[in-house]
Parts: C-alpha cells; structure tokens; sequence
C-alpha cells in the first residue's frame, strides 16, 4: 500500500486540465491580465496569488490559499441561462473544497478596478486577518555570529 503524503493537496489533476491551465495562463483576457497586475507579487495586502489554478475539474482565474478565496471573472458567456446554471454548478465545486468564491464581470474590473480590489482586499482580511508577507532570503540576518544588533555594530552590550 503506498503511502500519503499528507503535505499534498487532496485532489488529483489531470494532466489534460493542467495543460488547460497553463493554456489560460498564456492567453489571458484583457481583464485577467489587469487584475493579475494588482495582485501578483503579494501586492494586495501581503496575500499571495495564484492564477489559472486547477480545483477538482475546473481552473480558478485567480486564488489565494491562505485565505481559501477563488476570485472568477466572468465575461459574456457567463450571463445566458446556459452559463449561470454552469457557474452556479462550479461555484458549488469549489466552495465544497472550503474555498470562498468572488464573482465579479469583466466589466467591473475594466471600470471599477478599485471596487472590485477593495471587495476582494475586504474577503482576505475576513477570511486570513492575520496574513503577512513572506520573509525575503538573507533579510533580518546579521552579518556577525551570534545574531548581533546592528545598532551595537557586533558588540555584546
């Protein structure tokens, strides 16, 4: 029996969908592209995106694992009978993985850019308050053995 590597997400991707991803990836909407701007880099309050992420058989736009939040960007499609009924299904995918879902339309991110930031900045601090960045390699080290302060240049006090 082999065993379970617990540090694994709990889902399995195709190597199909994974592909489908790394497709959306490079050809991302106008929208897609701009929102990423705003959140890649840990721009948006220290929380950490990703984009184009494979959850069970979909591929989120954009997600944030500390948070456990899904932001969709819908266009056209999204808003025929046939396209909401698919997004109510995806939605229900997703939130049954723990992960809140933010549905907001291209147009509102090509207007409304600050809205549609705050909302999601808003989700974040709701759903991870205590979030903050990454430490960057080689940052807070001391040059000197023993970890000295650097306001004492070294020296022990």
């Amino acid at each position: 029996m082999p065993m379970v590597d617990r540090k694994s997400p709990g889902w399995n991707v195709s190597h199909k969908l994974r592909a489908n991803a790394r497709a959306l990836r490079r050809n991302s909407t106008d929208a897609e592209r701009i929102l990423w701007s705003e959140l890649r880099g840990h721009r948006l309050g220290g929380a950490g995106f990703r984009r184009q992420v494979p959850i069970d058989t979909y591929v989120a736009d954009f997600m944030c694992h500390a948070a456990k939040l899904v932001i969709e960007l819908d266009g056209g499609q999204h808003f025929s009978s046939r396209g909401e009924k698919a997004d109510v299904r995806r939605t229900a995918t997703i939130e049954a993985k723990g992960f809140q879902v933010l549905r907001f339309s291209n147009l509102d991110v090509m207007t409304n850019r600050t809205g549609v930031l705050e909302t999601i900045a808003s989700a974040v601090e709701e759903r991870a308050p205590t979030l903050t960045l990454p430490r960057k390699r080689g940052r807070g080290k001391s040059p000197h053995k023993g970890g000295g302060s650097s306001n004492t240049g070294g020296r022990q006090p």
